[in-house]
This record gives C-alpha cells, sequence and structure tokens, in this order.
C-alpha cells in the first residue's frame, strides 16, 4: 500500500512532463468549445468549468458555445407548446420564440454563475474568470424549405469577429447561445453546430471542440478514429451516413466544413468523460476523433534530435524481448541508418535499414510503431518506405530477423528462410540464443 502513492505521483510527473510541449503550443492560441444543453442540464459544465480555467491559466483564448435543446423543450412542456421538428431541425413559430428566448437566457445565467466560483479546496479557487456575451452573431431566416415555413428558425449569415477578438484580447471568455440577430431587430433560433463553425472559421480558430454524445467517430470495425483528414472524414460519411451516430452525422460534417475554412484542427470528444478536453488537448494519443485539413504525419531520415523519441518506442519492446537491445551510444552512431514516422514534433514509430551491398541485400530493423498509433496503418507505411528506399539503392532482397511478429511479415509478402540466405556478415553475427526466424522478400 506504500508504494501506490508514490506510483500515481510518478504517473502525474510522466503525464505533466509530456504534456509540457503542449503547454507551450497552446499558449494564446484561440479554441472555440460547442455542446449541447445537456451538458448543463446532466450537471456536467461545472466539471467543465474546471478545464476551461486550467486552459485560461495557459492564456488560451477561449469561446464557448452552448446549446439549448432540452431546455427550451422544458420551457415548452410548461408553456403547453407543442415542439415541432422537420429534418431533425426546430420549427420556431411565435410561441416557440418565447420559449427560446426564456430557455436561452436562463442557461445563459447559470453558465455565468458556474464560471465566476472561487470555491476554497476546488479546481476554481483563485479563478477569477470574466464572462463576455452579446450580440456578436448576425443571422438570417431558414425561409420556406419544401413547403415548410420554419419562421424564426435561422442560421448564421456574419459573425463579429473583430468583436469577440476585443473580448478574447481582455482575457474573458466569449459566451455564445445559440441565437442570432438581424439588422432589422428579429431574432432566430440558430442551431449550437451552426454557430459554432461559423465563429471558428471567422476566428480562424486553431480548434473547434464538440463534446459530443459518444467516443467519436468509428471505423468499419467499431474502432475509435483518433485522428483522420478531410479527405477521410468525406469518405466515412458517404460510406457509413446512415449507420453514423445521430452527433457523429451533426458535428462531422461541420468539423469538415471548419477545416475547410481555415480552422487548424477539429475535435469529436465525448462529453461523459470528466477530463476528457485535457486528455484530448494535452496527450499525444487524445480520447477522441481530430480531425485534421491533410495529414501532418511525414516520413523522413533520422537526426540525432530523434535519438530520445525513438529510444522511448523501442525502449519496452527491448525489454519484453522483442528487439534486440541497443545502448544509446550505439543509436546515436547509427542514427543514419533509422527512419522516422513524426507528427507535429512527436516520433510515432521507426525503422532502421542496414545495407549488405555484396549480396545485393538489405536488411530492415527495429520496426516499431508507438502502442497508442499501432491501428492506423503506419507499420505498413514504414515498411513501404523501407522497400522503396531499398529498391532506389538498387537492392535486391529485403530481409527482416523476428521473434515475435512473424505472422505480420508474412501477411506482406515476406517468406521464412533459412539461415544460409543471409548475407555471410549477417550469418556470423546470428544470436543463436534468440533464434529469431529469417525471413525475406525480393525487391
Amino acid at each position: 500500500m506504500a508504494k501506490q502513492p508514490a506510483l500515481k505521483t510518478e504517473a502525474f510527473v510522466k503525464w505533466f512532463r509530456s504534456a509540457t510541449p503542449y503547454i507551450h503550443q497552446w499558449g494564446g492560441a484561440t479554441f472555440v468549445i460547442a455542446f449541447g444543453g445537456e451538458v448543463l442540464a446532466d450537471g456536467e459544465f461545472q466539471q467543465l468549468t474546471h478545464d476551461i480555467n486550467v486552459l485560461m491559466s495557459l492564456e488560451v483564448r477561449v469561446v464557448l458555445v452552448h446549446g439549448t435543446r432540452p431546455q427550451i423543450e422544458e420551457q415548452m412542456r410548461q408553456h403547453g407548446v407543442t415542439p415541432r421538428y422537420v429534418a431533425n431541425r426546430r420549427v420556431t413559430d411565435d410561441r416557440a420564440l418565447a420559449c427560446v428566448k426564456e430557455a436561452n437566457g436562463i442557461v445563459r445565467v447559470e453558465m455565468e454563475a458556474l464560471l465566476s466560483m472561487e470555491l476554497a479546496n476546488s479546481p476554481m479557487w483563485g479563478a477569477d474568470i470574466r464572462v463576455s456575451s452579446g450580440n456578436f452573431v448576425t443571422a438570417k431566416p431558414v425561409g420556406v424549405v419544401g413547403g415548410v415555413d420554419f419562421g424564426h428558425t435561422g442560421e448564421v449569415r456574419k459573425i463579429d469577429a473583430e468583436g469577440i477578438r476585443r473580448r478574447l484580447d481582455d482575457h474573458e471568455v466569449v459566451l455564445l447561445s445559440p441565437l442570432g440577430f438581424s439588422p432589422t431587430g428579429d431574432v432566430f433560433n440558430c442551431t449550437v453546430e451552426d454557430v459554432a463553425t461559423s465563429t471558428a472559421i471567422a476566428l480562424g480558430a486553431d480548434k473547434l471542440i464538440f463534446l459530443t454524445e459518444t467516443a467519436g467517430a468509428l471505423d468499419a470495425k467499431g474502432r475509435l478514429i483518433s485522428e483522420m483528414t478531410v479527405k477521410q472524414a468525406d469518405e466515412i460519411l458517404v460510406a457509413g451516413n446512415g449507420t453514423l451516430p445521430e452527433d457523429v452525422k451533426i458535428y462531422l460534417p461541420c468539423a469538415v466544413k471548419a477545416c475547410r475554412g481555415g480552422v487548424k484542427r477539429a475535435h469529436l470528444v465525448s462529453r461523459h468523460v470528466d477530463g476528457a478536453l485535457l486528455i484530448e488537448l494535452f496527450t499525444h494519443h487524445g480520447i477522441g476523433t481530430m480531425l485534421v485539413p491533410e495529414s501532418p504525419e511525414v516520413i523522413r531520415g533520422a537526426g540525432a534530435g530523434d535519438v530520445a523519441g525513438i529510444v522511448q518506442i523501442i525502449e519496452p519492446l527491448e525489454q519484453q524481448g522483442i528487439l534486440v537491445k541497443r545502448d544509446r551510444g550505439q543509436l546515436e552512431r547509427e542514427i543514419e541508418r533509422f527512419y522516422v514516422i513524426e507528427s507535429e514534433g512527436n516520433i510515432l514509430g521507426c525503422a532502421a535499414l542496414y545495407p549488405f551491398p555484396e549480396e545485393s541485400s538489405v536488411e530492415l530493423a527495429c520496426l516499431a510503431v508507438n502502442p497508442y498509433y499501432r491501428d492506423g496503418g503506419r507499420g505498413e507505411r514504414l515498411l513501404a518506405f523501407a522497400e522503396a528506399s531499398a529498391r532506389k539503392q538498387g537492392f535486391k532482397t529485403l530481409f527482416v530477423l523476428s521473434t515475435r511478429t512473424t505472422h505480420w511479415f508474412i501477411e506482406r509478402g515476406f517468406a521464412e528462410a533459412d539461415l544460409a540466405r543471409l548475407p555471410e556478415r549477417k550469418q556470423a553475427l546470428y544470436n543463436y540464443d534468440r533464434r529469431s526466424k529469417i525471413f525475406t522478400k525480393g525487391l
């Protein structure tokens, strides 16, 4: 039992150190964070305020866009108004608009109160968060669609980006309701995703973050997709539009639109996980789905500055006996043999090529991918890069020695071979204690 606090402290220190690059990166960045009224209705907003306080303390510029659907439904129930939807969009007549105004007013006041808390012995102690809201959204009526008059339902026409920036410059959190106003003084009921997306594009935000009901976008096997490009998102929307979760069908097209409109990153993150916002923003692997305009990952030759990242990946595999142990000095001497797959300064995987020109053979060694990124085809990309590099240099055969991942290589065109197939210099270095299996592939 005595070791448990020490283990927790060690884990905290390790996480905090790994978060440092993101702390430097996000200072001064602009985040637009959007969520439905369910976050407030289910009592989750207070936890979210703790995360917002962390972001503000790191000088992140925060815009919050909230929804009000459950609160509007409650107001309509109390006033005897029957909700009406067409294609999942609310039809807002005069009586419905009165409920919309009342619900938005209640929600905004409650959120401002929670953001103003400075409770002792809580994450909000000393927070001093100032909140700004106002008529930053100009809207226009949806009008008549398919023979249906949507009344006071609107869509965003313009965002007062300069007005919002002035509030952010004053270190305030900007709070936007899903309401828009017209130059003639009319009020329109908009959607949270429309307001959030338009605001993020108008501000050129660094991130647009949707807090969702589900974990994020899933692949055909039901696994979470941690990162995808705009092109991949388009393909998912076309292929799975009938089976996608409702929130993904709503928010993923908005994320695509935002990235195409100049927003650097868009995220879908579950609202049900306490601290999900911080996990997504300050860890390598995140917890939801991140959308990028195009893949930030590149495969390149390794340099001296990559040694620490490579060690971090291969050291656990060396301890398990999967890879041959290399000391740091050896790795530094052989760094020109390595290449890495890198994303925004993070090393996700590595491999090395050791040539044996006398037999036109080259060895593929130390192929490894960070465990958090093993389901994205990165191992295949590293292998393809190795094969292309070997062909370009005129080698005829690629070979690999493996103890644990034999089937992975067989599935990718390698054939098992005996020791005699290895170059003579490699035969002399063969470790009979490891008894690695030998696989070759013609180039």
